[in-house]
Formats: structure tokens, sequence, C-alpha cells
């Protein structure tokens, strides 16, 4: 991400910080200008102009986006009177504001585990992530297809995000996107997720001690999000973001193993 992007962006997210009534409803409009953005060449590259005066682009989306509400249009101004790196990344970033605007909507719902749930699903399901990957069949159908499997097994917020996001791949991985929205709605929630493989499950009492470890090492909340995985054998391996922790009983094994044949 460039810096204008970084820039851009945190500007952006304060903007939706700042709107007054944030709902479900804002949500789904954010969603619906990221995708109607990215379907037009023309419209993104009006929005991302450098040359154009910042109010001219501001004028773009009133005329486009005016049915919108009042609130996510003044976020959406604020979202193109910004410098992007690319129109791509403008794009991203209303995709960003959208899954931060579903957190922020339902606060008591734990939407970053109900969307980790659904990746492990996929994970284990060949045939449902072709079916959500191929480039054949329309994205509607295959967003009607997410709906009908999430209809009231996750919270509206989650169900919104997961629908909008196979609505919209943009050649990106459904489960590479269900990652990235966990990270987002868990920096919403000043939280930090961290991916826990395991043989078994946790007891409820390692999994207090072990966020609470978390938690102190990387000065935050960490937010648990367990993988049942038999390879590991014993132990644990933790990873948040780029770092791992392996203080599994394979990776001590091959650790062992490595030093026997040197």
């Amino acid at each position: 991400m460039g810096s204008a992007t970084t820039q851009a962006l945190a500007a952006s997210t304060q903007a939706l910080a700042a709107a007054k009534d944030v709902t479900l409803d804002s949500a789904r409009e954010l969603f619906a200008a990221a995708r109607t953005v990215a379907e037009s060449s023309q419209l993104s590259g009006a929005l991302t102009d450098p040359s154009a005066p910042a109010e001219a682009r501001q004028n773009v989306v009133s005329a486009v986006f005016g049915r919108f509400s009042p609130d996510v249009q003044n976020v959406l101004r604020t979202v193109v009177a910004q410098r992007w790196s690319s129109s791509s990344q403008l794009v991203d970033g209303v995709e960003e504001l959208a899954i931060r605007a579903a957190a922020i909507s339902t606060p008591q719902a734990d939407i970053g585990g109900e969307l980790f749930g659904f990746s492990r699903v996929i994970a284990a399901n060949a045939d449902l992530e072709l079916a959500l990957g191929t480039r054949l069949g329309g994205e509607d159908a295959k967003g009607a297809l997410v709906d009908r499997l999430l209809a009231g097994g996750v919270s509206d917020a989650a169900a919104l995000i997961v629908s909008s996001l196979v609505r919209q791949p943009r050649e990106r991985r459904i489960r590479q996107m269900l990652a990235r929205a966990t990270r987002i709605v868990a920096d919403q929630g000043d939280r930090v997720v961290a991916t826990v493989h395991t043989a078994k499950p946790l007891t409820d009492a390692q999994r207090t001690r072990l966020s609470a470890a978390l938690s102190r090492r990387y000065d935050g909340n960490v937010s648990l999000n367990e993988v049942f995985d038999p390879a590991v054998v014993g132990g644990l391996r933790v990873q948040i973001a780029d770092d791992v922790i392996d203080g599994s009983i394979s990776a001590r094994l091959a650790d062992l193993r490595q030093k026997l044949v040197s």
C-alpha cells in the first residue's frame, strides 16, 4: 500500500468514525459504491483524477450516489477528496469502509469469529470453494448461494460482508477476502487476530491464559481463532499477521531432525 493510499484511508476511516448514524444500510451503500466504481473505468478514473479539483470529484459523488444517506455521501466525499495511489486502491478503501460500517452497526455480534468460521467451512469443502471461486457463473448467483448457506446461522452483518465480497471478487480468492475482512473487523474493535493451530480444542482456562499472554506481548486485545490440525501433534502454533510462534511438538521434532543431519 502506497503512502498516499495509507493517508487517504486514514482520513476516510476518521470520516466514517465521525458519522452520526452508521447502520447496516450504511454498509450496504458503501459496498454498492465500491462495486459501482469497480465496474466503471470512467467513473473510477473521474474519482481518482489528480488533475481534477477535489470539489469536482465530490460533485461526481453527489451526482452518482445522491440516493445514498447523507452520512454515506459525506464519507464518500471525504474518500474522493484524498489522493489514492490507484483507482483499485480507492475501491479497496471503500470496501474496507463498508466492512468497518458493518462492524460498527452490530457491535454485539462476533463478526470476526463468524467470518473465520465460514472460511474454515470453505477450507474443508473443496467443491464449495470451487463453486465460489470459479469464473463460471454470475457473481449474483454466487452471492445467492452464500445467502442460502448463511441464512439464520450468522449475524446479518457477517452475512452482508460475505455476500458482498463474493459478488465483487476482483480476481481475489474467497479465503483471501475473508481473511482480510476478519482483520479489518478486529482492527475496528481495537483487537488483534491470532490464529491458533492446535491438535485438540483449548479449554476455557487455556484460552484465557493464552489470550492474556498474547495481549501483553502485542500490547492490545487479542481475538483467538482456533484451527484444529492433527499435524500439530501437541502444543500450539500461533500466527499473528506475519509473526509465527511455533511451540508445537511437530516443530520441535523437525528442528531435532535438522540438527541430527547437520
